[in-house]
């Protein structure tokens, strides 16, 4: 690496610790930075002195930072760069007390310092004099190093928070900034909350996440609760912030109407509809979470078809979270509103087009990336101001892209309306052109995000002829709902042929005895002892082959493209960096609900004794008798009225299996008694059980016990 590669390298790295701090410091919301202005040596002082107050002594710091200067260039003129950050904690326990840092930028020395001090909330400066520091690069004919210098290391302070541990600079920090230089490689995206302030969103994420994180724990879906809870929270408060900041630059004080397209779980709606704001939110299908939110939510069940019949004239704000095939619609129908004024937000997250899914075009850039662009592309002809950012979410995709105001003027609409319809029917005809499937029934969704996605099933509309959305009632796909017979010879025609490989058979396993731990196999090699009529039903299904081995983890290992007979005796390298390799009985009084395989089809039978093996050996052992009958008096008259409720439901379910779900997730009914606060608790007063929610109305809601054990039917 050249001399001006690795120099830089150096303010690349630096600029990611200066603009980004809470990559690396988890406890610090962010940073604003000031300008930096160009300083001679002669205004260095005196720069200092204006930011820091006259009456504080700078000859040591002074010396600090001329201490590397060994010739005359640093007498010129922008050979100084002075700047300063002010860093925002996300919990900050001082009021108002503001903690900043001068930073200054050695060009030619290739060094940067951090000046810190803090400002009362009357305007009163400290100079925290213990804590400068400094990061030098030191350039050598065939290496460069990285070097921490501390101006008074024996007086360092730490908080934890704005002053970190000494010790967490050498070993964090300067690794990081090593990696990052060696790296030097620009983010495709923004910054993440670039348009937005950044103190305001940590104060406010902060008051909304205590607000509503009860919800974690009666989370009723299948879902993430942590996951879905806290993004939306980071969601919903960029969005107050942001548009907090439009009223300000509007001088009004009206709060922003808005419509969330194909909502989910509606929680995002429920946000921002308590915080003041006007708005519903829209899907096709019903979310059980919804009855938890009472009335001051508004959510509709109801299919959105692109169309001139979907159009909200009187909204400010259309929303696409995770939208799917409504994200690239969006701007189009925030633009033919009859409001000029109406404003999107969208969050993307799988590639959709306007008639089916996106097909990459570009392998310079990354899929996402280039999806992104998609979006921007469908913005700007629809005629918008787009911007682009980062959200701070626990989410891969985490950009958004933001339409505000228009290109055009409102005379101009008819052009540009024509300008659009051409756009969609040139996209049409890309897909007509290629023979891409327009189904969005194959569309396969990454994670949790398939709670939010809008399902359609209405006839194509009178805006695209190839839309073709989605059935109503989603297909399981996920190799759970294939007939138990059809799975089971499956299984066990995969695990006779690796327990055919005898090559290592005959050899000791690691536990000491002979028992048969079979061979291994690719998953390619797996897919010819499949008939074809087999290969045709695991097609269908989400994963195929892979998925089904895999839900059968009881049999099989599925490990970097290879399957593997399961030892239950020894733990899989992926648990053995965290428990010890040896086999943990199940905990005493565990039910077992499942019939143990290599007991009943393994030549060598099951390689643990019964008592210690998760699963049953024999019919008569497995605890479906009286499963309720150890209950309080208390949880067994719960775990029956949810029974009554759910054999109404479901009719289909035979009571020993109901009995049978209840018993083994009893053991939180406690816990769920006892929760407190504006989320409510159970009330078993009435013929089902009853849940209190957050406007004090009682709903019938069926408990979210979670059985983690093995086992479960």
């Amino acid at each position: 690496m050249t001399e001006k590669r690795s120099a830089e390298s150096l303010w690349s790295a630096a600029d990611v610790w200066i603009k980004k701090p809470h990559v690396v410091n988890k406890r610090l919301c962010g940073v604003t930075v000031t300008e930096y202005r160009d300083v001679d040596t002669a205004e260095l002082n005196q720069v200092l002195s204006g930011l820091l107050g006259t009456n504080i002594e700078m000859t040591d710091i002074s010396v600090f930072l001329h201490a590397d200067v060994v010739d005359e260039e640093h007498e010129t003129a922008g050979r100084w760069c002075v700047g300063v950050r002010t860093i925002i904690p996300k919990v900050n326990k001082t009021g108002d007390c503001l903690f900043k840092e001068v930073i200054v930028k050695d060009i030619v020395g290739n060094a940067v310092t951090f000046i810190p001090f803090e400002v009362s909330g009357v305007g009163q400066v400290t100079l925290k004099s213990s804590n400068v520091y400094k990061i030098q690069l030191q350039l050598k004919p065939d290496e460069w190093k990285l070097f921490l210098r501390v101006l008074r290391p024996e007086q360092w302070y730490n908080d934890g928070v704005a002053y970190p541990k000494l010790s967490w600079l050498h070993s964090e920090l300067l690794p990081k900034l090593s990696r990052w230089a060696l790296e030097s490689k620009a983010s495709e995206f923004k910054s993440t909350l670039s348009l937005i302030p950044v103190e305001k969103y940590s104060i406010l994420y902060q008051q909304l996440k205590e607000k509503y994180k009860a919800l974690v724990k009666v989370w009723p879906e299948v879902t993430d609760p942590e996951k879905f809870v806290f993004e939306d929270v980071a969601i919903a408060t960029y969005l107050l912030v942001l548009w907090g900041e439009e009223r300000a630059e509007n001088g009004t004080t009206t709060k922003q109407s808005f419509v969330d397209l194909g909502c989910g779980n509606g929680l995002l709606v429920h946000i921002l509809n308590n915080e003041g704001h006007p708005g519903k939110g829209t899907d096709v299908r019903k979310r059980k979470i919804w009855d938890m939110y009472g009335p001051g939510t508004h959510l509709e069940e109801n299919a959105i078809t692109p169309s001139n019949g979907f159009l909200f004239p009187t909204t400010d704000w259309l929303i696409g979270n995770h939208s799917d095939e409504l994200t690239p619609w969006i701007p189009v129908i925030a633009a033919r509103q009859s409001s000029y004024s109406c404003r999107y937000f969208v969050l993307p997250c799988c590639f959709f087009d306007f008639c089916g899914k996106y097909q990459r075009r570009q392998c310079k850039k990354s899929q996402y990336k280039e999806y992104i662009d998609f979006i921007t592309d469908v913005s700007t002809v629809c005629g918008f101001h787009t911007e682009e950012d980062c959200l701070r979410i626990p989410s891969t995709k985490r950009v958004c892209i933001i339409g505000k105001g228009r290109t055009y003027s409102e005379a101009e609409e008819a052009m540009v309306e024509e300008r659009r319809y051409d756009y969609i029917r040139g996209r049409e005809a890309l897909f007509t052109s290629s023979g891409v499937s327009k189904n969005v029934n194959q569309c396969g969704h990454d994670g949790p995000h398939s709670d939010n996605a809008q399902d359609v099933s209405t006839p194509a509309n009178d805006w695209v002829n190839g839309f073709q959305p989605r059935e109503k009632t989603e297909a399981v796909r996920n190799c759970s709902a294939l007939p138990r017979d059809f799975v089971d010879a499956v299984v066990l025609r995969v695990a006779e042929a690796l327990l055919s490989l005898t090559e290592r058979n005959l050899e000791s396993s690691s536990c000491g005895d002979a028992w048969n731990t079979g061979g291994s196999l690719l998953i390619s090699e797996v897919v010819n002892l499949l008939d074809q009529s087999t290969l045709q039903a695991l097609k269908k299904e989400c994963g195929g082959l892979q998925t089904l081995l895999k839900n059968n983890h009881q049999v099989f290992r599925v490990k970097g493209g290879r399957v593997f007979i399961r030892d239950w005796r020894t733990h899989t390298p992926a648990q053995s960096s965290r428990v010890t390799s040896k086999h943990k009985p199940p905990p005493s009084g565990a039910l077992k609900t499942r019939l143990c395989w290599f007991h009943t089809h393994h030549p060598h039978g099951c390689p643990l004794p019964s008592e210690d093996c998760a699963f049953a050996h024999e019919t008569c052992r497995m605890n479906i008798a009286n499963p309720v009958q150890t209950l309080s008096n208390k949880s067994k008259t719960c775990v029956m009225r949810s029974i009554d409720f759910h054999r109404r439901k479901s009719p289909h379910w035979s009571i020993k299996r109901l009995l049978l779900r209840e018993a083994m997730c009893c053991v939180n009914v406690r816990s769920m008694n006892n929760l407190e606060g504006h989320v409510g608790g159970w009330n078993l007063c009435g013929s089902l059980p009853l849940f209190s929610n957050v406007s004090g109305q009682d709903v019938p809601l069926r408990p979210v016990w979670v059985n983690r054990g093995q086992g479960l039917y």
